[in-house]
């Protein structure tokens, strides 16, 4: 099963069983056949970004078709990801973190069809600190691992950012990525777990430490709980559990935390075909983000050889597992071009939403204000059609 990319949405029907179709001469988009329908059961829709296509992509469901929906915003560089509890999204983006808030009311439609209209609220300019991961602290307020200095930052109006917690082996806050900090796991709104390819303390250390020396870091009390990983990212806390992508060996699973010191393990629960990174939980399912290696650089992990045991090639996309039974239950695949994704994020209550660049027409042009007043208005010959309407009255 597939479907069809074309200008900044996608909708086309797509039937039971068809080959992959043509999203754009060098890239196409296949899915497996219960996807939709498990979109539909939990009610969610997607969120994933890709650094290098430059692309946000918002994956839901079409009202009109009831087939898949691929909506493409381009956004300068976009890796971390958050969905916040009030409905908005952050975006660590190049040199920018991106505020995005839903335009529509709960009644409104756009292009007929969207039911959440994304538009950019906030643009901080930090400069280029390659953000990795970014979580939403308890006053509303981004927290990002600001990987080019080895830490844990907040927004500052003065400066480029505010250090919050630096890893204890880093011994100073310099402009080296030293340890490669990437992951965060956020806990009642403050961080609680980081992850790093390594420990290293000298610029660039960590590239000789990929295949066994990445760590866990609680940053409470700034210890080490798990290492000899494998460029570990993306940890999440899920029912009680850490869990984390094993990215070198393209293992998902948990991390047995220690109890009254010593280190705590890692533990497999599924293998997926790529360089793993992106997590998010809804109940009972994870969404796991994978990419191609980079071979160039990341060559020689343990991750070839468990591709070439399983007679596999790495792919890019998604896959859903199903944590009880630890398996991959559905996916999303993205073949072409586009090899490499970073983050996503699972958005309840939407089937299908959209989002609008910060440098289009259409953020000068989509306004909205407190309802009580007229609907927000697009140009007619806007990309995102002819206006903000209501949905039609149910029957």
């Amino acid at each position: 099963m597939a479907a069809r990319a074309s200008g900044e949405a996608a909708g086309e029907p797509i039937p039971e069983e068809s080959e992959p179709v043509e999203a754009s001469p060098d890239l196409t988009y296949s899915m497996s056949a219960g996807l939709v329908a498990r979109l539909k059961a939990l009610d969610v829709a997607l969120a994933v970004t890709s650094y290098q296509s430059g692309l946000l992509y918002l994956i839901g469901r079409n009202p009109e078709t009831g087939g898949l929906n691929v909506h493409q915003t381009p956004i300068l560089r976009p890796m971390g990801l958050s969905h916040a509890s009030d409905g908005t999204l952050v975006v660590a983006a190049g040199l920018h973190l991106v505020r995005f808030v839903n335009a529509l009311e709960p009644h409104q439609r756009a292009n007929g069809i969207f039911d959440a209209c994304y538009v950019p609220r906030t643009v901080h300019i930090t400069g280029e600190l390659d953000a990795h991961d970014v979580g939403i602290g308890a006053a509303g307020q981004p927290i990002f691992v600001n990987t080019r200095f080895n830490c844990l930052a907040a927004l500052s109006d003065r400066y480029s950012f505010e250090e919050v917690w630096r890893p204890p082996f880093v011994s100073a806050l310099v402009d080296e990525d030293r340890c490669h900090l990437n992951g965060l796991a956020m806990h009642e709104g403050g961080p609680a777990y980081v992850t790093a390819v390594s420990r290293s303390d000298t610029i660039d250390g960590w590239r000789d430490r990929r295949a066994d020396g990445g760590v866990v870091i609680d940053v409470k009390t700034s210890t080490i709980v798990c290492e000899g990983l494998s460029m570990p990212h993306s940890p999440r806390l899920h029912r009680g559990a850490l869990w984390l992508l094993n990215s070198g060996t393209g293992e998902f699973g948990t991390v047995e935390l220690p109890k009254d010191g010593g280190m705590g393990r890692f533990e497999p629960v599924a293998f997926c075909p790529g360089f793993l990174r992106g997590l998010a939980f809804y109940g009972r399912y994870a969404f796991v983000g994978l990419s191609k290696p980079r071979y160039k650089r990341f060559e020689g992990l343990a991750l070839d050889a468990r591709l070439a045991t399983a007679d596999s090639e790495p792919w890019c996309g998604i896959q859903v597992i199903d944590l009880e039974k630890g398996n991959c239950v559905d996916w999303f695949r993205i073949d072409g071009q586009v090899a490499e994704l970073y983050d996503l994020a699972v958005i309840p209550g939407l089937a299908c939403p959209m989002a609008v660049s910060p440098g289009s027409a259409d953020a000068a042009t989509v306004i909205n204000h407190a309802p009580g007043g007229a609907l927000p208005q697009l140009r007619s010959n806007d990309s995102v059609a002819a206006a903000v309407v209501p949905a039609p009255a149910t029957q």
